[in-house]
């Protein structure tokens, strides 16, 4: 194995683009072989050769028709094309080098939770260009988007992005150049929705905030075309929460964002759907300093999620749960500077927060730590921030070194305490 060497071998510049890392990550051999032949100049008869595959099965798959699912299998691609390891979610293959096994913390999530997720992916088959659309193939592509969503339960936005966007751009396309039913155009355009705002926050997630506006633009209006006044609404939701990184005015007029995203929605929603609607106003209420309006929307969403019980809610909405809204509280009343309400509320909840949602602790328990410090606690925030510095090391996300930069700040008031200048030295690091 160590001492062959493919003829397919991909030159390391094409493994490295965004686009063929991205099919990598989701076990799209399909988008490799078509890079391979295009770029490469490796036939599909030489990729059939080497990978173990009929040469028209090659050329199905390269044209987006199909996955390769069986193990087997994808070890003989990886093998053929002498793909790291550590880029499709396996171990150090025998002939890489120990610089190409040798991968930090944050490539191995990336890679473990591709391989992981990509064994479940719906596979798809999708039409001709001009041929007709199946009326089957929305739920499909909105099973997959639910799918790929899990990436960012455990990755950032600058790891999940392109994935995200590509999904989009191929949905975009079909509307573009398909036919298909007006029933299925509105299942289209409802799943084109939710993928814009996936890649969208994944975007404001990665620091790119001006794609992350143009994708919640796109899905509002697609929303708004499918008839899908939920999805609609959390378009709003989503502008809103970017509005608030602005000045005063801008941070009003994103309460009032807010306000319509709930109203758009409209009492009749899913109840989970009008529970995280609701705790994002409440957010949107305690960055502008409004204490009553703030309670008055977190008491909504108590009650919309107390009407949960069980029943099916849309999976873009199914994750706010009673530990998500404990958290929001925690960070509202934060941000409204009352520790004594929010350092209990916080603290439980992240005593049940697994360490693998790395991005989002870190960012939780910065609003811990800051409110420790509004409480007099120096001590205790420098103990937090150290650990959600920790947590966020390598996470491809800069929201969590934006929240934790104020804090610091606050903290180098207090630099001779020992315990706060190891926290400051750590962040220098």
């Amino acid at each position: 194995m160590t001492g062959h060497m493919p003829p397919t071998v991909l030159p390391r510049e094409l493994l490295e683009r965004p686009d063929v890392r991205a099919a990598l990550a989701t076990h799209d051999f399909g988008t490799v072989f078509h890079v391979a032949r295009a770029e490469a100049g490796i036939s599909y008869s030489l990729i059939a050769a080497e990978c173990g595959i009929k040469p028209e099965r090659v050329g199905t798959l390269a044209k987006g028709n199909g996955k390769v699912t069986t193990f087997e299998k994808i070890v003989r691609i990886v093998d053929a094309f002498r793909i790291p390891g550590r880029m499709v979610g396996l171990a150090p293959r025998p002939w890489e080098t120990p610089s190409d096994g040798a991968a930090p913390r944050r490539e191995f999530l990336k890679t473990s939770a591709a391989a992981s997720l990509a064994v479940g992916l719906p596979e798809l088959s999708r039409p001709s260009t001009g041929g007709q659309v199946g009326s089957d193939l929305p739920e499909k592509l909105r099973q997959r988007t639910a799918r790929l969503r899990r990436l960012d339960d455990v990755l950032g936005g600058g790891d999940t992005y392109r994935t995200y966007l590509g999904e989009y751009q191929a949905t975009r396309a079909l509307l573009r150049h398909h036919s298909y039913t007006q029933d299925t155009g509105r299942g289209l355009l409802s799943v084109l929705a939710e993928q814009a705002q996936q890649a969208g926050w994944a975007a404001f997630d990665g620091g790119r905030h001006a794609e992350a506006r143009g994708l919640y633009e796109a899905s509002r209006t697609a929303a708004a075309d499918a008839g899908d006044t939920a999805l609609a609404g959390n378009a709003l939701a989503f502008l809103a929460y970017q509005g608030l990184r602005g000045d005063r005015e801008e941070r009003q007029d994103a309460v009032q964002t807010a306000a319509r995203s709930c109203a758009t929605a409209g009492p009749d929603a899913a109840p989970g759907v009008r529970a995280l609607l609701y705790e994002r106003l409440a957010w949107a209420h305690a960055v502008a300093g409004q204490a009553d309006e703030t309670e008055r929307a977190l008491e909504a969403a108590h009650q919309a999620l107390a009407e949960v019980d069980g029943t099916p809610q849309p999976d873009w909405a199914a994750w706010v749960d009673e530990t998500e809204l404990q958290i929001m509280s925690g960070r509202c009343w934060t941000e409204l500077r009352r520790p004594l309400r929010a350092v209990p509320v916080l603290e439980s909840a992240l005593a049940r927060y697994a360490d693998s949602h790395a991005r989002d602790k870190a960012l939780y328990m910065s609003w811990l730590a800051d409110s420790y410090l509004t409480a007099g606690e120096v001590e205790q925030a420098a103990t937090v921030t150290g650990r959600a510095l920790d947590l966020s090391s390598g996470v491809a996300s800069v929201r969590p070194r934006e929240r934790l930069a104020p804090v610091l700040q606050r903290l180098g008031a207090h630099q001779a305490l020992p315990a706060v200048a190891d926290v400051l030295e750590q962040a220098r690091a």
